[in-house]
């Protein structure tokens, strides 16, 4: 990869893909500019954005390049926080990483960077971006093509994801190798940018949920629960003064509070449609193309054919795990991410 003269913006968050991502880059020739992405960040929970941050700047210093601190946080509470909430708030399954990623990194950074004189921007995402093209990252257990599905085309087109074509275990190496401040750091498990803030402790700081009646399908009460708001359909959840489980929510009513569970998991509907709403698409599709998708990260990849038309999905087979309305439905073609919507 000779990207000599290229002026490449890279999203530093502090961790050690975003900064083997910056190492590769500058190996390669370019013209590297750090830049850390602040988010919004709850008032009354602890968030790691300074600690972050530090270590962000110490990548910047021992790679010698720029570093800038964006102030994201409007484009961040906008369109992933105030999103969460409100689909928590309907009973609906959101995936707040999709809108940090359409919004946030490809969008508030992807526009400051454009407007810097950028040629290219980069973060370490595990993907493949060739002409305007998403394909998933050669290590299965870390493609994250999923999460990007959201993106646009046109920044897409102007985005470099240098890891894609790496293993996690030699993205680790190649930090070592480049003698990197945060090698041995370990990966965040929490929201997009809320680092350690787990979503169930933010949405318990928001919502303030009070415990209510779980009940069986037949509607006698089983047991009692910590919050319907929190719950998510076809989770595993854990009930007190009730008999031994597992329980599985079935359905839930937000209003009343009320779960309904099962010992079983949620019954897969046969020969099932799935309706999407809000897609985006990189390359086009037709009606009777056989296709593969995905409705969860890691989930299973169902066959079958998708009609632009009335944007819905006909599985070949039976789906193998539920689906539920607010999901991220993502369509691929063998390694190529073709596009995606949200599941209605």
């Amino acid at each position: 990869m000779n990207l000599a003269g290229k002026k490449v913006f890279v999203g530093l968050s502090g961790g050690v893909d975003s900064a083997v991502t910056a190492a590769l880059l500058k190996e390669a020739g370019a013209d590297v500019i750090g830049v850390f992405i602040k988010g919004w960040y709850p008032p009354n929970l602890t968030c790691t954005w300074a600690a972050d941050r530090r270590d962000a700047m110490r990548v910047a210093a021992r790679l010698s390049i720029p570093f800038h601190t964006l102030d994201a946080s409007a484009a961040y509470k906008k369109s992933v926080i105030d999103y969460l909430l409100s689909e928590y708030r309907q009973g609906r399954t959101p995936n707040p990483d999709i809108m940090c990623n359409r919004d946030v990194k490809f969008g508030a950074f992807y526009a400051f960077a454009m407007e810097h004189g950028a040629d290219l921007i980069a973060t370490g995402h595990y993907a493949i971006a060739k002409d305007g093209h998403l394909q998933r990252g050669v290590d299965p257990e870390k493609d994250q093509s999923y999460f990007l599905w959201a993106v646009s085309k046109e920044a897409i087109e102007k985005t470099l994801f240098p890891l894609g074509t790496y293993k996690k275990s030699e993205v680790r190496t190649l930090a070592k190798r480049f003698h990197l401040p945060v090698a041995e750091k370990k990966d965040s498990q929490g929201i997009c940018f809320l680092g350690a803030v787990s979503v169930d402790d933010f949405l318990r700081d928001e919502f303030h949920p009070e415990p209510g009646s779980a009940e069986d399908e037949g509607g006698k009460a089983v047991g009692t629960h910590d919050g319907a708001v929190l719950r998510t359909l076809g989770e595993r959840v854990a009930l007190t003064n009730a008999a031994p489980g597992p329980w599985y929510v079935v359905r839930k009513d937000i209003e009343k509070n009320i779960l309904v569970v099962s010992k079983e998991k949620m019954t897969v509907v046969h020969d099932a449609t799935i309706q999407i709403s809000d897609t985006n698409w990189f390359s086009t599709v037709s009606k009777d193309e056989l296709l593969e998708v995905q409705y969860r990260y890691h989930g299973p990849k169902v066959p079958g054919t998708f009609d632009i038309a009335t944007n819905t999905f006909t599985p070949t087979k039976d789906l193998p795990e539920p689906i539920a309305s607010g999901q991220s439905l993502v369509i691929y073609r063998n390694a190529e991410c073709v596009g995606g919507g949200i599941i209605t």
